[in-house]
């Protein structure tokens, strides 16, 4: 009887534990039917006119009491048209993190706080065919950084900011700082992303978006790298089922005015699920050269998040 006791005893003590802490396997898989000048017609499995890079992901959260909670992400590029993934195996995320009533802190690879800037008002969810990421980038900048420590505050009543530092032996003998602010709550969002290599660049993008219910808005200010400066506008409007986006995101280099366009459909086929369709035109970076490889691209293809 005593040993029967003990050993419910150490089941619901396992129990206990087990209910404190989870892993979920979580991914992307996304698929489209691509057309670009000078390109024939085919598959495209991380392109230019995919909505998202496909990938594969592990995250966990362990509750340690007293509100605080130990965290990880390993997150794997994937292209789902040939099974290759990326040469770094964790090369989306790899990251340890403390969260609590102090907010967050982590440490490793992760998305930039300059990225989550400027995915709180762009219209697109930061797509591969997004006007404003291949014209300007996440305030001029990469989306991630390696060897990064972040910090970021609670959610005060929809403000909140997140800092980003990168030591100097870590960022080739620069040391980096990234960092948002940012406001979202209800039909607004509103953020200012800003990064700086000590010694070398620096960029900066003010951005807004606001649901009118019937239709979206947001626009921006980038200031990028290179003396280049210019701006977004754009808009999504909800007909039935389907979300129509245009978007403009208009740059203004030393010597050269370079205008990229967007027009994007998505219909929902689920909560998950959904397919696309998108044209967009890359303006002459100067000397017929353009960031995407070409002039025009068209793309038809479908999302699932798992």
């Amino acid at each position: 009887m005593k040993k029967s006791l003990i050993a419910l005893a150490v089941l619901a003590a396992s129990g206990a534990a087990m209910a404190q802490s989870s892993v979920t396997m979580y991914g992307v898989a996304d698929l489209s039917l691509a057309k670009s000048n000078g390109v024939s017609a085919q598959m495209s499995g991380n392109g230019v006119m995919n909505n998202g890079n496909s990938r594969l992901g592990v995250r966990g959260v362990e509750d340690l009491g007293g509100g605080l909670k130990a965290s990880f992400n390993f997150e794997q590029g994937i292209n789902a048209e040939t099974g290759a993934t990326d040469a770094n195996t964790f090369q989306r995320n790899a990251y340890l993190a403390l969260s609590g009533g102090f907010g967050k802190f982590q440490m490793g690879r992760a998305l930039n706080p300059s990225f989550w800037g400027v995915a709180a008002w762009e219209l697109t969810g930061t797509a591969n065919y997004s006007a404003v990421a291949n014209q300007f980038g996440f305030a001029g900048g990469p989306s991630r950084n390696n060897s990064m420590f972040m910090y970021t505050t609670p959610n005060m009543g929809g403000f909140s900011g997140t800092l980003g530092y990168v030591a100097k032996p870590d960022n080739g003998g620069n040391a980096k700082v990234d960092a948002n602010l940012t406001y979202a709550n209800g039909p607004l969002a509103v953020a200012l992303s800003y990064w700086k290599v000590k010694g070398t660049d620096k960029g900066l993008a003010l951005g807004a978006a606001y649901d009118f219910g019937m239709f979206k808005l947001a626009a921006s200010l980038q200031d990028a790298p290179g003396a280049s400066k210019g701006f977004t506008i754009g808009g999504t409007v909800p007909v039935g089922p389907v979300a129509l986006t245009l978007d403009i995101a208009r740059e203004n280099g030393t010597g050269m005015k370079n205008t990229d366009f967007l027009v994007e459909a998505k219909y929902a086929l689920s909560k998950r699920t959904f397919t696309y369709a998108a044209y967009y035109k890359d303006g002459d970076a100067g000397g017929g050269v353009y960031k995407t490889g070409a002039k025009n691209h068209l793309g038809l293809g479908i999302r699932h998040n798992f």
